[in-house]
């Protein structure tokens, strides 16, 4: 007795999901979780943002403000907490409405593990949310890397900013 359409089709999508797992597998793809403190100085000698374009010549952030960043990551949200590196590049105000803000960062692991590693981060956000943003490449430990971050606000002051982040990273 010949074999139904039906069963010839299960058949078929059990193989290829056999060979989706087995191409998958093979591929050396790891799954990476870091967890980290960011740490942004507002104002003062030890500032770690440059305000360079300001449009409206205001001190508040309004559309087409840009900044640029030499924030710090560390291991805790307290200000002696280890330093594990840098995130530096811009941010800039791309919202009219809602003064959301375009971010192109760079992590740059200087200590443990990831040391000499680094991670880009692009993205939109609002301040004082929970900020998801997209890992769009990597370098050392990080080549090819793709993934996403959470940032969630911890200290919000006149003076700083502390978010603490999980980034989950997919790379080889």
């Amino acid at each position: 007795m010949a074999p139904s359409i039906s069963q010839t089709a299960l058949v078929s999508i059990i193989l290829l999901l056999a060979l989706h797992q087995a191409c998958t597998d093979a591929s050396g793809k790891k799954e990476t979780h870091l967890h980290f403190f960011f740490h942004e100085i507002l104002s003062g000698d030890d500032a770690t943002l440059l305000q360079v374009v300001n449009p409206s010549n205001s001190s508040s952030l309004t559309f087409g403000t840009i900044v640029i960043v030499d924030d710090m990551l560390k291991d805790g949200q307290n200000e002696n907490s280890t330093l594990i590196g840098r995130a530096q590049g811009l941010n800039a105000v791309v919202g009219k409405a809602d003064s959301a803000i375009g971010s192109m960062l760079n992590f740059v692991f200087t200590d443990g593990k990831y040391n000499g590693s680094t991670l880009a981060i692009y993205g939109r956000f609002n301040l004082g949310t929970v900020i998801e943003r997209s890992v769009i490449g990597g370098t050392g430990l990080f080549r090819m890397a793709t993934g996403y971050s959470l940032a969630t606000p911890v200290i919000t002051s006149a003076t700083k900013f502390v978010y603490e982040f999980d980034v989950y990273v997919y790379h080889y």
